[in-house]
């Protein structure tokens, strides 16, 4: 952790990735080389860091709310205060989130608790960020848990602390729940008989075996008092405002934090459905059995008080986030477009997908027509990809109509995606799935270099970036990486095999020790999260 605070320090000034102090230790033998991908290295470090700083808690809260007088209005509904307000909150953002409520509510406020990542305090205070820390006199608990984004006995007392506080409250009082990514793991509050230690071995295994996050949180919410709108029926009869930062794909609310304030749509038999997908069913502890074995009673239908009390609110998203990054990637001179926020599935999968975008747009290009074979079947591949991985809103047209346009201007090109993508662990190394996810790209990319006519990929200067917003890639320091065509090449070169890192899924210490880690994105934890961001940063070279 002390290792982890140094670099954030030496990496960051008001939050901003500084370029200058992220260069090499030493000069690189090959230095002339590296020098232009740099250049385009630095612009996807802006445009990532402009996604990022779209969504600061401190920038979502205070663009959705508002006091006046004696009125709280968030997103043009209003709620009365008067010196009647709670607040609880879980997530890697709520830090920051409570924080600009703690402003905006002054004497209104009278008790909070929040439940929030190990050390991310102590983070903030060494670099500064005032604005992300609670006032000296606040009235909210603070609880630090959850190391490496996993339930632990911290987060637990933190889950029984905030219970505690809701299920006092009255008709008379108003509540806000602050929700971010990360908040399943900081609210842990198990159905008795399962202990805390099951319950996180269990997700421990789906995890490792490729669950999506959707399929994580439904185990979780059926297995948890709090999770599925739990924490709701709890608070009842209090008035319930949920402000949600949603980390998760098509951000359904019911799957953000696992839905502590949202009417759960699963049931036991859909967990039953997910164990024994990843044949798990046999070997799970028997006290989930017999949690699992109880009659459902459909709570969220029968429950008289329903959840009119409730009112959920998206202040953050992986959209806002890509919004921006496409402001800034433009106002470098880059020809832009959005492609989708829903990507998601294995790293393999969506590693072949970045491949054929890459090899489409540079054949395109480098083609004396839009009507190029080669360029033409590439285009029925990704489409096929597209269909087969179920990415609702991937807008491939967008794509097109860029492409007409940069044949024309020359212009450099970005295409920017988001979402969040899994890792079937098959090694014991270390890293994350956008540590991954760079390196596969690279690799797919070295493999086909040979395939495209006329080497239309080396006419191209090709910068592939993944970076979680929440800047801590797996149990890394690391918030993602850069990938390029050369990469595989110049790391056989410094006698790294690119394959034998991926196949021990250890992509953090692959891009360690490659280019004295000049490739690793490391920003600190940046107390906020929704999902990662994708940006592929495409120019000509000079001929």
């Amino acid at each position: 952790m002390v290792a982890a605070f140094g670099r954030y320090l030496r990496l960051h000034c008001n939050h901003q990735l500084i370029y200058k102090y992220w260069q090499p230790r030493r000069p690189h033998p090959i230095a002339s080389v590296i020098s232009k991908e740099m250049s385009l290295q630095q612009h996807g470090l802006q445009i990532f860091q402009a996604a990022i700083n779209a969504v600061l808690p401190q920038n979502m809260i205070k663009n959705n709310i508002r006091i006046e007088g004696n009125r709280l209005v968030i997103q043009n509904q209003c709620f009365p205060v008067h010196k009647n307000v709670y607040l609880v909150g879980f997530g890697k953002a709520v830090l920051g989130m409570a924080a600009a409520m703690e402003e905006i509510l002054g004497d209104h406020l009278l008790q909070g608790v929040i439940s929030i990542p190990f050390g991310i305090q102590r983070i903030l205070q060494l670099a500064g960020k005032e604005d992300m820390l609670l006032r000296p006199q606040t009235k909210i608990q603070a609880m630090e848990g959850a190391r490496h984004n996993l339930p632990d006995e911290n987060a637990l007392k933190a889950a029984n602390t905030i219970h505690h506080l809701v299920k006092g409250l009255t008709t008379d009082d108003l509540l806000f729940v602050l929700i971010s990514g990360g908040g399943s793991a900081l609210l842990p509050a198990p159905i008795p008989p399962i202990t805390l230690e099951e319950k996180q071995c269990l997700t421990k295994q789906l995890a490792a075996k490729g669950a999506t996050i959707q399929e994580l949180n439904t185990v979780r919410k059926t297995l948890s008092l709090l999770k599925g709108g739990g924490l709701a029926r709890v608070a009842h009869p209090a008035q319930v405002v949920s402000l949600i930062m949603s980390d998760v794909i098509g951000d359904h609310l019911e799957f953000v934090a696992s839905g502590p304030t949202v009417p759960n749509s699963q049931s036991k038999e859909d967990c039953h459905k997910i164990l024994s997908k990843y044949n798990l069913a046999s070997s799970m502890p028997e006290s989930v059995k017999v949690v699992l074995s109880q009659p459902s009673t459909k709570m969220d239908q029968e429950d008289p008080h329903g959840f009119a009390h409730v009112c959920n609110f998206v202040v953050g998203s992986n959209a806002i986030a890509l919004e921006e990054a496409k402001r800034k990637s433009e106002s470098l001179g880059y020809n832009t477009s959005v492609l989708s926020t829903v990507v998601s599935g294995d790293v393999r999968t969506v590693a072949k997908l970045y491949s054929l975008l890459i090899r489409y747009v540079c054949s395109v290009l480098a083609a004396a027509n839009l009507k190029y074979v080669h360029a033409s079947k590439l285009k029925d591949e990704i489409l096929q990809m597209v269909t087969s991985m179920e990415l609702s809103d991937f807008h491939l047209d967008g794509c097109l109509e860029l492409l007409e346009e940069t044949r024309r201007s020359r212009k450099p090109i970005c295409l920017l995606a988001g979402g969040e993508t899994t890792v079937r662990l098959q090694g014991k190394g270390k890293g994350g799935r956008n540590q991954e996810l760079a390196l596969r790209v690279a690799l797919e990319l070295h493999c086909i270099k040979s395939e495209i006519p006329q080497n239309a990929l080396t006419k191209h200067e090709v910068v592939f970036l993944s970076g979680g917003t929440d800047g801590q890639d797996g149990p890394t320091d690391a918030a993602g990486a850069f990938a390029y065509t050369e990469l595989v090449d110049k790391a056989f070169s410094e006698g790294l095999n690119v394959e034998d890192f991926i196949n021990n899924n250890d992509s953090f210490t692959f891009f360690s020790k490659f280019n004295n880690g000049a490739d690793l994105i490391v920003t600190g934890l940046t107390n906020t999260n929704v999902m990662d961001v994708q940006a592929i940063v495409i120019q000509p070279k000079e001929t």
